[in-house]
């Protein structure tokens, strides 16, 4: 059998369209899991206008089962004439049982039910209930006088098993077998979709390319083929390509364009405006110049293509005639009229101004520099970069155009006359700009991103504007992960801890442990074991670079057959070094065999090359040197004595081998079995 649901609806926002059908996927199947309703797969089907499922193969009806249901205790099972408690009698009504049919398995009495299969036709009724009306979104809406609340309003809903109608209904949409077709090519106001299993061809001939992937292929043929016809290059941005494929139910995909004029404004704003605002493909000649055309798609066939063509070159003219306009005009503004004004643009209330802010940044990026050893020229085009690098926000480009804060902002810097590694790092500042964004490409830019991001971090963390939950106004936690990217791309090797405790603030244990959730997320989405990113997270010092590189090189190592006896003997070592009260420094004098000063003597050797060890190398030698004079220690050494000095001895010896391999992290926490 065959299950069809469509939900039809209002146009829902493109980026709301795909995780909504996703959601709908995964709880139709856990529906139908969970009453045991055996499927071969779902298909999905979705447009700005309906989330569609067809569940195919779908058992006739639920597995039956048999089950134990645990009761009351056998203390309070009987009263003191030897009958059957309240408590037992009520527990078996409950379950449909005779007190005398359940069974006592340790302490407790259970009964034994057998549950039969149901039809699924009966179970699917269960679907709006169950199903659409638990859904969850970040945008909701609601109409008429409903306290329901939904992504967007219900119009229809269909309910099909196989050529059956599933009644059930959702406030006063009664579900059906009548759907509808595209919005204004189809004439018909509904038609009747005769089984599940023709819902596409039912689609198909109303106007509406129903499967989403389908529907995209062909948006990316027809604008490959435009640009093939006109001989230009066409990037397919993948997320523009998603969202325009999310506002269309049967697309045509033409071409536009704009007066050459224009292209003497940025390609970077053109392309904000045609991408971004309008939804329009940029395209590009050969040689890899900006060409004044754009590719854009309709939400129908090629009639009337004309004024298709004409109203979206006028909506997009007016955009740049907008970014021609501010182009000039800020053209004519002065750099160090922009800075000065930034004096009265508040940071955030509790903080301060932009100025104050950028003048915090500036001696981060001082010690920061001279901590990571940068040339003296890198130094002054840093300390240059800090004093100017929001000044774009006051243009009027950035004012209109928000997303090119930053971009604009080299433009600007280099048509003032500062040098190139002062504009790019205005620019690369922001950067990155998501979770996986791309990072500054230059050390000045790394250092004023990463400056800049730290100065947030602190200044909030001082303010007590700290993240909790999933509330996060401000974005730090883009920020952390940010710059943790930008350290680790950079190689930058540091105590995290030691530098922040250089700047004056309060919640300072706060931030600490806030950077080790930042990492502790990265590693876990970079596929990290979550036992070996809670190790590393312990690494002292934390510095940031170390414990993201240690991650992956234990990773790379954990199956290999040395791993797992090497972790277990220096988890050993941390456990026995947490009774020591009071290090003191190893008397050799006190050692009493080959063991116990072989492990010495290992210690001693890899101490005079540690720190300028690679941590592939480290972890290298922890395997493959540290661990078997440690095996060789415990099986030779017995460490708790009752000779005070030498059991002291032998703690502040293995006390040294937990300082090395803690520069790794926390090896008890690493799952071995």
């Amino acid at each position: 059998m065959n299950y069809l649901l469509e939900i039809g609806l209002e146009e829902v926002p493109a980026h709301l369209v795909t995780p909504s059908i996703n959601q709908l996927q995964e709880r139709m199947s856990a529906f139908l899991t969970e009453h045991r309703v055996s499927f071969d797969r779902i298909v999905k089907f979705s447009t700005p206008r309906r989330l569609t499922l067809l569940v195919e193969g779908l058992a006739e009806q639920s597995a039956s089962s048999d089950e134990e249901v645990k009761g009351p205790s056998a203390k309070i099972a009987k009263d003191k004439e030897g009958n059957w408690s309240k408590a037992i009698q009520g527990f078996s009504r409950g379950q449909g049982v005779n007190p005398d049919d359940l069974l006592l398995k340790g302490d407790y009495y259970y009964a034994e039910k057998h549950i039969e299969g149901v039809a699924t036709s009966s179970i699917l009724t269960a679907v709006s209930r169950d199903v659409i009306e638990k859904m969850q979104f970040s945008t909701y809406m609601k109409w008429a006088n409903n306290s329901f609340l939904f992504v967007r309003p219900i119009q229809w809903l269909v309910s099909l098993l196989d050529n059956e109608v599933v009644p059930f209904s959702l406030l006063d949409v009664t579900a059906g077998n009548q759907s509808r077709g595209h919005r204004f090519l189809d004439h018909d106001a509904t038609f009747t979709i005769e089984t599940a299993e023709d819902y596409l061809s039912a689609m198909t001939a109303h106007f509406v390319m129903a499967d989403s992937e389908a529907r995209k292929a062909v948006i990316s043929e027809q604008i490959l083929t435009l640009a093939a016809e006109h001989n230009w290059d066409v990037i397919l941005h993948e997320g523009l390509l998603e969202e325009v494929n999310n506002i269309v139910e049967y697309p045509t995909a033409f071409v536009g364009s704009f007066d050459e004029k224009y292209l003497e404004v940025p390609a970077e704003v053109l392309v904000t405006s045609m991408r971004d605002n309008q939804r329009y493909f940029e395209v590009y000649t050969k040689d890899g110049k900006l060409a004044p055309h754009f590719i854009s798609v309709r939400n129908g066939n090629g009639e009337h293509m004309e004024k298709v063509i004409e109203g979206n070159e006028k909506v997009l003219v007016a955009r740049l005639e907008d970014a021609e306009f501010f182009w000039n005009e800020d053209q004519k503004l002065k750099l160090e009229d922009l800075v000065e004004k930034l004096s009265k643009v508040t940071f955030h209330a509790k903080i301060g101004s932009i100025t104050e802010h950028m003048a915090r940044t500036k001696a981060v990026g001082h010690k920061l520099a001279d901590l990571i050893g940068a040339s003296a020229t890198e130094k002054a085009d840093l300390a240059r970069a800090s004093e100017i690098y929001k000044f774009d926000l006051l243009t009027g480009m950035v004012g209109e155009f928000d997303e090119l804060q930053g971009v604009m902002g080299e433009k600007y810097a280099r048509l003032a006359g500062e040098n190139e590694a002062v504009s790019a790092a205005i620019r690369e500042h922001y950067m990155p700009t998501s979770a996986d964004g791309e990072l500054p490409a230059t050390k000045v830019g790394s250092l004023l991103a990463a400056s800049d991001k730290l100065d947030s971090l602190m200044s909030f963390f001082n303010a007590g504007l700290i993240p909790s939950g999933s509330n996060d106004p401000y974005a730090l936690r883009r920020a952390a992960q940010g710059l943790i990217r930008i350290i680790e791309k950079m190689n930058w090797r540091f105590d995290f801890v030691q530098f922040i405790d250089q700047f004056d603030f309060e919640n300072k244990a706060e931030l600490r442990e806030f950077m080790k959730a930042r990492i502790q997320k990265l590693l876990l989405e970079d596929g990290v074991r979550y036992d070996i990113v809670d190790a590393v997270v312990e690494a002292q010092p934390i510095d940031l670079a170390a414990i993201m590189e240690a991650a992956h090189v234990i990773s790379a190592h954990q199956e290999h057959a040395p791993f797992k006896p090497a972790v277990e003997n220096v988890a050993r070592v941390i456990n026995l070094a947490k009774k020591v009260e009071t290090s003191q420094p190893v008397d050799a004098s006190l050692m009493e065999n080959e063991a116990e000063t072989g492990l010495n003597e290992t210690v001693e050797n890899l101490k005079l090359e540690w720190d300028g060890l690679e941590t592939e190398m480290k972890f290298r030698s922890i395997v493959h040197q540290l661990a078997p004079a440690i095996s060789n220690f415990f099986e030779n050494v017995m460490v708790m004595v009752d000779d005070e000095k030498v059991k002291n001895n032998r703690l502040s010896l293995l006390t040294e081998v937990v300082t090395m391999t803690n520069q790794l992290g926390d090896f008890t926490k690493i799952i071995t079995k």
